[in-house]
């Protein structure tokens, strides 16, 4: 990860931008405080589907563990059949 300066990044926001393809850009204002993290959109995309991958699974999981089931007897008898 390339870490810079908030002032850093606007003096040379192109090289950075460029540099952002290849790898996460870290943006500190003063006090070496985390401002902003810079990233290509691939890299974006990816890791929004990986966390939508996450929420999806843990929903399936969620799905599973319920017992919301009926017996074949049951759901015929239910229907009047």
């Amino acid at each position: 990860m390339v870490t810079t300066t908030l002032s850093n990044f606007r003096a040379n926001q192109s090289e950075l931008l460029d540099a952002a393809q290849r790898a996460p850009v870290e943006i500190l204002s003063r006090g070496s405080r985390r401002r902003a993290v810079v990233v290509s959109p691939e890299f974006f995309d990816r890791a929004l589907q990986a966390l939508e991958d996450q929420v999806d699974m843990k929903a399936a999981a969620a799905a599973r563990r319920e017992d919301d089931s009926i017996s074949h007897e049951d759901l015929m008898s239910e229907l009047g059949l």
